[in-house]
């Protein structure tokens, strides 16, 4: 859907969610909500099982099975992060930070399991993820206090994470297309890596300081006026 920028794939969807919620979900009780909640998480549970690739990947192509698979990716993450706000449910951890950092980076960097011969293995972990550990590290995350250090580095990190993620994939497409017509070999491929890994948190940073912020600045004073009037 978007072939100059892959992640503006799940700003797509992220449009249907705030549509969904603006027009009908906002309405809902807390039992309506979790109700939702649970029939989205069913069929999130459902695909990863009985998927055939094994796993939730996919949503960015304008067809029936990938609209579906973005639906999916998409319902009930957003709308667990709403129960849970509704509910005011936190879990409170000492040393939060590292320990959530620590349990993201594990489920991230662990290994494909199950096989050919499994792949529900495979579908049943990423639904585990999803479901119940994700939702646990926001909720330890949101109901645990850390030191100055963390708050700083939190808010830095939460700053950058939408632009970083907005701008860096068309220097990924850049640097994959030159490691892949130069044969680059990692010797010489992993410096221009780090610097390109630099320079996107750089630009990042950048395009949060001085085109994020003021322009949500502009247009919460605009329209705040509006909505006062």
């Amino acid at each position: 859907m978007h072939p100059l920028n892959g992640p503006a794939w799940s700003l797509f969807f992220e449009y249907v969610a705030n549509i969904l919620y603006a027009l009908v979900i906002r309405r809902f009780s807390k039992a309506a909500l979790g109700a939702f909640v649970f029939i989205a998480g069913a069929n999130l549970l459902w695909y990863c099982i009985t998927s055939a690739s094994g796993d939730i990947v996919g949503g960015w192509s304008v067809d029936s099975h990938n609209l579906y698979l973005g639906l999916t990716r998409l319902l009930y993450p957003f709308f667990a992060g709403l129960l849970l706000f509704r509910l005011g449910a936190t879990i409170k951890l000492r040393r939060a930070f590292p320990l959530t950092a620590l349990a993201l980076a594990a489920a991230m960097a662990f290994p494909r399991i199950g096989g050919e011969g499994a792949m529900w293995a495979n579908g049943l972990f990423e639904a585990a993820c999803i479901l119940f550990l994700f939702p646990a590290i926001v909720a330890a995350g949101a109901g645990s206090k850390t030191g100055a250090l963390g708050k700083k580095m939190c808010k830095v990190l939460g700053g950058i994470s939408y632009p970083l993620y907005i701008t860096h994939y068309p220097v990924v497409y850049a640097y994959t297309a030159w490691v892949a017509n130069e044969k680059a070999t990692i010797a010489q491929g992993l410096p221009i890596l780090v610097a390109i890994w630099l320079a996107c948190v750089v630009f990042a940073y950048l395009v949060f300081e001085f085109y994020d912020k003021p322009v949500r600045k502009y247009l919460s004073a605009r329209f705040s006026k509006k909505v006062a009037n």
